[in-house]
């Protein structure tokens, strides 16, 4: 095996630098050649050798239908073919970037992701009523905009937002934040934080589905369902906050017959899918504080609490450090959100790739069964589907690595965690290829990491989603009265049923299984998981044979009065 050689190293004649070719100079090189001169002639012109010039002129025709389809000038780079609406929403936002920068207009990224959902919702529009239905869709991700800078060639417009990071005061909160536990004589136990994401819970589906079928079928609408989670835990890692889930609508279709206290994640609805400010505080009181609490009796600990929260969250901005005398609220430097805060040093990307992989095995067990096809399983997949999914995917993240994601804020408790948490999440990319495969979707790991970029936490600017908000769909609080008459409840029949299902299920692996230990070990353990529905089913029994008794009771009760009467 040849020894390899650090970059930069002496060994060796140094590399050439890689000139960048814009199209207008492969335009004109093409030009040159068709007025008859020669590789070398035009090589010595633009300064390339003749082999580059041989390599553009083997590539003309490729080459001159992207200029075609209005690609700018001065694009360095060729990418695969996208959709029309696309690309004619690309050269007109090119533009639009263009002007706001002559006229010293600042630009976020949000802005810019807003602009061009707008522009390609007008174009779509204007197609559909041209030549009727038009199923294209587009997602403004930050991947989306890193590659539509480089199709675009616009490194040297500054976009904020995009990467505003403060280096120097994440470099210096540590310090501040260790004398800030030291006075309060903090534990690791003691000591929380929380964070905002958005999950397009259906949107990671489709795109899948998309990327198989090419185009998409007859009725296909792609679903703009969003919600956003807040997930958090303690630095010790050994306590992970049940999440909560913000949806545009309280009662959805798939949860008319589910209690909602009963529900895995604590569940909030407001018209925006945000984490508003009253329903922050109302999670705190009410969910955060008695939890922490009950945890600090469990472990027989003081109940002194530190939470640590970023600034840029509308939901918890305003947020008083004296909300509750036992917490202390405490706000991460502005712009260092991404540097520091836990729940984004792999925990939140870790929670994603979970929640794809559990949705990615569900879609092989139907196609396994033969229940479903793909385009079926991701029209019947519901919001309960994915509230079952969020909370599974919650639990596989590792305690070890809510743990390790602490070590660039409090490297005193935890350290060599922090590169755990990107092997967890590979190998988890990596499964969720695996799994594709078995569906024949034919996709990377490229596509997957693309598939797990969220619209993330630009989702708060309020000023850049006006238009947004008049979107969204109305919010009506149901009423109490429509959940209770549809509320789930046990049978002694259906339980019964289900005992027989498990018992003849147990049968058949018994029958295959050589190793008696291994089946009385897996026997025992789905004996002992079902007690408590054991219970539930004997408690039913007992009520139901002691009504039968009672209704006998009745019955004889007038007989028994004659027949004593008649003695008398």
């Amino acid at each position: 095996m040849p020894p390899k050689y650090k970059s930069g190293a002496s060994a060796g004649p140094t590399a050439k630098k890689r000139k960048t070719i814009t199209m207008g100079h492969k335009v004109e090189i093409i030009k040159r050649s068709e007025r008859g001169e020669t590789p070398s002639s035009i090589g010595r012109a633009f300064g390339y050798s003749r082999s580059t010039i041989a390599t553009i002129l083997k590539d003309k025709a490729r080459i001159m239908e992207h200029v075609k389809s209005h690609a700018p000038m001065n694009a360095t780079i060729i990418t695969k073919q996208r959709s029309g609406l696309i690309i004619e929403m690309e050269r007109l936002l090119t533009v639009w970037i263009e002007v706001q920068n002559q006229r010293n207009l600042p630009i976020s990224l949000p802005l810019v992701q807003e602009k061009a959902r707008s522009l390609f919702n007008e174009l779509k529009a204007a197609r559909t009523a041209c030549v009727g239905n038009c199923n294209e869709e587009f997602v403004a991700s930050r991947g989306w905009f890193s590659r539509f800078k480089e199709r675009a060639n616009l490194r040297n417009i500054k976009v904020h937002g995009e990467a505003s990071v403060d280096v120097s005061a994440a470099n210096g909160f540590p310090k501040i934040l260790k004398d800030m536990i030291d006075d309060g004589g903090y534990l690791p136990d003691q000591i929380f934080n929380v964070a905002e994401t958005s999950l397009l819970w259906k949107k990671m589906l489709e795109r899948i589905y998309i990327l198989k079928e090419e185009n998409s079928p007859p009725g296909y609408q792609a679903s703009k369902d969003r919600l956003t989670l807040l997930l958090g835990s303690n630095a010790s890692g050994d306590l992970k906050l049940k999440p909560l889930v913000v949806h545009h609508s309280l009662n959805p279709r798939a949860l008319h017959n589910v209690t909602k206290t009963s529900l895995p994640v604590i569940w909030r609805a407001n018209p925006k899918a945000w984490v508003t400010a009253a329903v922050f505080q109302e999670w705190f009181l009410e969910h955060f504080v008695p939890a922490v609490e009950l945890y600090c009796l469990g472990k027989s600990i003081p109940f002194r609490i530190l939470l640590l929260l970023d600034h840029h969250s509308p939901g918890h901005r305003n947020i008083s450090g004296d909300i509750h005398p036992n917490v202390k609220v405490a706000f991460l430097p502005p712009n260092t959100t991404s540097l520091l805060q836990p729940m984004d040093q792999g925990v939140i990307a870790s929670f994603k790739a979970h929640y794809l992989r559990r949705a990615f095995s569900q879609a092989v067990r139907a196609a396994q069964k033969g229940e479903m096809t793909l385009q079926e399983l991701w029209k019947n997949y519901s919001i309960h589907d994915a509230i079952k999914n969020i909370a599974g995917a919650w639990e596989e993240v590792k305690d070890t690595n809510m743990k390790g994601a602490w070590e660039k804020l409090c490297p005193q408790f935890t350290q060599g965690f922090l590169e755990r948490i990107d092997d967890e999440i590979a190998e988890t990319r990596r499964a969720v290829v695996a799994i594709g495969n078995e569906l024949q979707l034919g996709i990377s790991e490229d596509d997957i990491i693309e598939l797990l970029e969220s619209p993330g936490k630009e989702l708060a600017n309020e000023e850049a989603f006006t238009d947004l908000e008049q979107q969204m769909i109305p919010f009506k609080e149901e009423t109490p009265e429509l959940e209770m008459a549809t509320l789930k409840k046990f049978s002694t029949k259906k339980l019964a049923d289900a005992f027989c299902l498990i018992e003849a299920g147990m049968a058949k692996l018994e029958e295959q299984d050589p190793d008696a230990a291994r089946f009385a070990k897996a026997y025992c353990a789905v004996t002992d998981s079902l007690r408590c529905y054991r219970a539930i089913y004997a408690e039913k029994k007992k009520s139901c044979v002691q009504a039968l008794f009672e209704a006998s009771c009745n019955k004889q009760t007038p007989a028994a009065e004659s027949d004593s009467d008649s003695v008398i």
